[in-house]
């Protein structure tokens, strides 16, 4: 999750919106995270229950879970 400071969001809110438009963001205050900015749809499929996101331990991943993680997180690490 993108990560932006209470200072950031002060000075840039408008970049802080528009990453929250594309996925949830959060912001730090004291380098330690403290709040998350979503969209409003977002935060009403939470609500409804609609977010089939889940956690497992890494050791729990079938072989391609655990692809698709490595892919996600090269994907990650290269574009934001």
């Amino acid at each position: 999750m993108k990560q932006f400071s209470s200072t950031e969001l002060a000075n840039r809110t408008g970049d802080v919106l528009a990453a929250a438009a594309q996925r949830p963001v959060t912001i730090a205050k004291h380098g330690k995270a403290r709040f998350v900015v979503l969209t409003t749809e977002q935060f009403e499929a939470m609500q409804r229950g609609l977010d089939t996101r889940r956690s497992v331990h890494v050791s729990e991943l079938d072989d391609a879970e655990a692809s698709a993680l490595i892919s996600a997180l090269q994907d990650s690490i290269e574009n934001d």
